[in-house]
This record gives structure tokens, sequence and C-alpha cells, in this order.
């Protein structure tokens, strides 16, 4: 297998080779249009780094390190100027998880800033009333009052912030109020984002007033501007953070939850929510020890229960390093990769969620002895019937089971947008953050004259109550997620960092990331750009249709059921959409992100070379 050291030199000669071709042109704007921001999707450099899927925000970002400010300071102006240009994905209406390497302490901490129920929420929240009946799924429980958790992304940005950062909320909020209020150019999936929502949006007042003016979505080209939203961080920036949970807005925002604010003639139900004030007064984040694995030699770090990420992307890392997957051929590799991926996510279903609220045993997932357990079932020459059983954490040897029985797979809620962002420093600290209001537009409610969007995470919950399931509903508990924000250790220095939106396929984007850069020799921006297959339990693999066309028949010789992955929200074929940073020798940095997927994202780095 090659070494880190030979891995880091292919990384920096291909990175630089992307890099010197210069940046993606900018489009052509049509007659009375405003021209499209140009966008890169590789850079090479030093001095800082930031990648995010949106060019305003990673440019916001970027500027914040020119001007002295740290990884923290550069990430929450970052996630706030996303909040203006991508209110469908973040916003302060919903949460996340932040990963930080401190270059001082050499230590790997997070914040879980995940949404949680309200106090009131019932077990039978998300069955009708009038037919005892779950509700539909979509359009009515993601359009809905009951489905938003209490926002946890403020908090998070204020903890992030007086933790690690060298600058107020106040001042990390004005690049992005300044953008709200001057506007940004509508982009292609903006547009689509909005028109794939209509019907939602059009359900409530406020919602059809902002996204929808005049009836219609906004033009590709055209400008598009928040005051409201613009006003709203002025407010929070002069009365502070606690004004979002304690002061007016809090009532606003659940007095938008307990009475959604609809149109008079409406085709959605809407189901009220049980939000009040005192839930938001009561919200907190919390301070985590991340996940820990090791891996071909590296530390391997991830985000710990409520998330699901850190686990199942560590559980599976432990299965597949008994195996030299390097000098495989790369079929094989992807086989093993997909069975690891069964098993880990049978080990999540059954045993992951609100540690305040379950017991989860975590040591147990990311033990080394468990994995060769579970790794025995995996057999390099044929696949599994799936969905496969959870191992049993409170009896394991290392040594291996009976033939593996076959078990049933609840239905997957968790929607496919969110989104990630990386930034690393000149002095080495590291940022990988992860957030989201969920559903694409959320609930599909903007709080009135507030200009966000609030999430529609409680529907992360399982859809059915089961007293046994760890992900069950119950009051003031955290939604089990799949957020993978990941950051990947060198000899104690950070190497990588790397996270992605795409709900329960979050896991495995980041895992098939890991698998290709540090085990089959491909470089950050080309383990990102490559395509991607997810396997989540279910007796089939899901990929988009280049993995398809490459890797479908030789996976079916070994007994793989390869489909096309299609999105039944949106409809494309895309899986997740990662950012990442890799830092190499020298402090030279490459910053990546998509160079397609989602519109393409933006990389940048402080000193190009």
């Amino acid at each position: 297998m090659r070494s880190i050291a030979a891995l880091a030199a292919l990384s920096l000669a291909a990175t630089l080779t992307v890099a010197l071709s210069g940046e993606a042109s900018a489009g052509t704007p049509g007659k009375g249009r405003a021209p499209q921001p140009a966008k890169q999707a590789t850079a090479v450099g030093t001095g800082g780094a930031v990648s995010s899927v949106d060019p305003y925000a990673t440019r916001i970002g970027l500027r914040v390190l020119r001007h002295g400010g740290n990884a923290t300071d550069a990430a929450i102006a970052t996630a706030a100027a996303l909040g203006v240009t991508e209110p469908f994905s973040s916003g302060i209406g919903g949460g996340g998880y932040f990963v930080h390497y401190s270059a001082k302490s050499g230590k790997v901490r997070t914040i879980d800033g995940r949404e949680t129920a309200p106090a009131a929420m019932p077990h039978d929240a998300f069955i009708n009333p009038k037919t005892d009946e779950p509700w539909n799924f979509s359009p009515e429980l993601v359009t809905s009052g009951v489905s938003v958790g209490v926002p946890g992304t403020l908090a998070t940005w204020q903890r992030a912030l007086k933790r690690w950062g060298t600058r107020s909320l106040a001042e990390s909020l004005r690049p992005a109020t300044r953008l709200a209020k001057k506007g940004f150019v509508v982009d292609k999936t903006f547009r689509s984002q909005v028109r794939q929502n209509r019907l939602r949006f059009r359900t409530f007042v406020p919602t059809k007033q902002l996204f929808l003016r005049g009836g219609h979505a906004p033009r590709v080209g055209s400008r598009f501007r928040n005051p409201d939203l613009a006003a709203t961080y002025r407010m929070i920036a002069r009365d502070g953070w606690r004004t979002f949970y304690e002061g007016p807005l809090a009532d606003e925002v659940a007095g938008a939850v307990l009475q959604p604010p609809t149109v008079r003639k409406r085709k959605l139900p809407v189901p009220k929510g049980y939000m009040v004030a005192r839930d938001l007064k009561r919200y907190h984040v919390i301070n985590r020890r991340p996940t820990h694995v090791g891996y071909r030699g590296l530390d391997v770090y991830g985000m710990a229960p409520s998330s699901s990420g850190g686990s199942t992307v560590g559980e599976a890392l432990n299965i597949l390093e008994r195996w030299d997957l390097a000098t495989m051929p790369r079929a094989q590799a992807l086989h093993l990769y997909l069975e690891a991926s069964a098993l880990a996510f049978a080990d999540r279903g059954a045993y992951v969620g609100d540690p305040a609220q379950v017991d989860v045993p975590l040591s147990d997932l990311l033990s080394d002895t468990y994995a060769a357990e579970r790794g025995c079932l995996v057999n390099p020459a044929s696949t599994m019937t799936k969905p496969v059983e959870p191992g049993d954490v409170t009896s394991y040897d290392g040594a291996c089971p009976g033939p593996l029985g076959t078990a049933s797979s609840a239905p997957d809620t968790e929607n496919t947008e969110t989104t990630n962002l990386t930034v690393v420093d000149k002095w080495g600290n590291v940022v990988e953050y992860t957030l989201t209001i969920e559903q694409t537009g959320g609930s599909g409610i903007v709080v009135p004259d507030r200009g966000f969007l609030l999430n529609n995470e409680l529907t992360d919950f399982s859809a059915e109550y089961d007293r046994h399931d760890p992900n069950r509903i119950e009051p003031r508990k955290r939604p089990r997620s799949s957020m993978s924000p990941t950051i990947v250790l060198s000899g104690g220095e950070p190497m990588l960092a790397v996270g992605s939106p795409g709900g329960s396929t979050i896991i495995t984007t980041v895992l098939q990331i890991l698998l290709n850069r540090l085990d089959l020799g491909m470089t950050l921006p080309d383990a990102i750009a490559a395509p991607r297959a997810t396997q989540r339990n279910t007796a089939t693999d899901l990929a988009e249709p280049a993995f398809l066309q490459q890797y479908g028949a030789q996976l079916g010789l070994l007994g793989h059921d390869v489909e096309a992955y299609e999105d039944i929200f949106t409809g494309t074929q895309e899986i997740g959409a990662a950012t990442g940073i890799e830092i190499g020798p020298g402090g030279l940095l490459t910053s990546a992100a998509e160079p397609s997927r989602r519109g393409g994202g933006s990389a940048r780095v402080v000193t190009p070379r």
C-alpha cells in the first residue's frame, strides 16, 4: 500500500495541475441580467482555505481569514452567508454539528447543535387525528408545524465563537447582513429549488411573499434580496443571540409553529406543532467528545450521537481495515465498502439515538474486536443477503459467528439536503461544519417578517412509535442524524477534513471519499468528484449513473443488485455535495468542492499557488 507521504505527494502534483488551469469562467448574462459569479472546484495554496457549495459564502469566509480571523470566525461568517444564499438547506431556523481541531491543544472537539422536540411532543404526533392513520410523509408531514424542532444553529454559532473564535457574533453576522440587503445573483439551483417547492411555498403567506414574488420563482441571473433577514441579523447583532431564544423573536418562532401562517385557501392540511417559547428558552447546545477510530495509522474523528455519522463511518472503517484495499481490483474494493456499510447501518438502526434518552453502546460499536466479528460475515467473493441483522453488542469476542440472518429495514425518512463547509486557517486550526433545515425548504414556513425558514427535522424520528426503537419520538429528544463532519489526523497533525449533505447518504458519501483518498490513491478533488454508490442495509445498492455504468456489471458478478439512485423529493440522481480540505507537506492546502453536483461548489485559498 502507498505510504501517506506518497499519497500526499500524489495529491500535490495533481491538484497543482487543476489549480493552474484557472477558475471556471463566469456564465454569460442574458439581456438585462446580472453576471453569474465564478465558481472554482479546486484551489491550492497557503494562508488558509474555505470550501462550501456557494461562491458568495466562500468569498466571505476567505475575507475573514485574510483580515486576521481564525477558522471558527470564518466558518460562522460562511454559515451566516449560506443562510442567505442557500436558505432552503440551512439557516438560523435549523441545526447542525460543528467539529473543531485546535492547533494549540492538538485536540478535536465538537458541538452538538441538533434540534430538539418540544416538551409537549406526543408519541402520536405524526398521526392524523381525523383518520388515526399516519400523515403522508410528503408533502403533508414535512409541510407542517408538527415537524419543526427547536433550532440550534444560532446557539451553535455563539458557543463556537466563545470557545475558539476571536470575533463576536455581531462581527461575524455583518458580511451576511450586507449580502442579504444587497442581494445575490440567482443561479439554476436556487431557481429549481423554489420551483420544486412551489406547492409548499404557496401554502404560507410570508413564504409566498419572499420566494414567489408575483407568483413566480426568481429568474436565473436576477438579483434576490432578503431585507427581512438582514433586519433579523442586525437585531441579533444588536441585542445578542439570546433574543432568538428568550426575546420577541422566540415568541414569533413559537407562534409560527403553533399557528402556521397559511393562506386562506390551501391544498395542504398543515398540522400544527407543539413548540412554545419556553422550549426555545431552555434549548442548549452540547459540548461532546468526538468519536475516534484508528485507520491505516491515521486518527479519524467524527460526530458522536445524537448523530450517527461518527459511529457508523467509524464502524465501517474498522471493518474495512482487515483488507488491503489498495492492492485489490477497484470493483472488489467497492464491494467490500458496500458490505461494510450495510453492517454498520444495521447497527446504527438498532442502537443509535439521542444519548440523553437512549443508552448508546458507542464504545462497543467502535471496538476493533466487535468490528472483527462483524467483518467475519463479509465474503470478498460474494455479497450478503440484505437487509442484515444487527450484531450483538452485549456478547462478542472477535470470533466468527454463525450464519447471518436477514432482517427488516425501516423506511428512510431523512431528506437529502443540508449543507457543509470546511475551513482551515494559517495557524492550522480546522473546522468541519454540517448544518441543515432538513427538507429542501425545511417545513416551508418562513417566520413572518423575519426572512428565514423553519426546519422540519422532527421527521428524522422514526415514523411509527416503538418503545424499543432508539430513534422513537420523545419529548425534548434530539432526532437521530446522519451528519458526518470528519477530521483526519496523521501523527497528531491535521491531514484532511471532509463532510457532505445528503440525509443518510451523508454517511456513505464521507466513507467513500475516505476510501477513495486513503486506500485507492485518489487525490482529494478526484475522491470528491468520483461517482458514488450508497448501501444502507437495503436489498439493493443505489448508485449514480456514472458509477452504475463503470462498476455495475462487475459488482453484479459478485451478487450485487445495483440500481440507479433517484432522490424521491428532487428527482436528481446525485448523491451528496461534499466539501473538503487537505493539509499537505509544508502546510500546502488543497481546498476542494464538487465540480458539478448541486451546481458545483466553491473552493478558495488565501494565497493561491
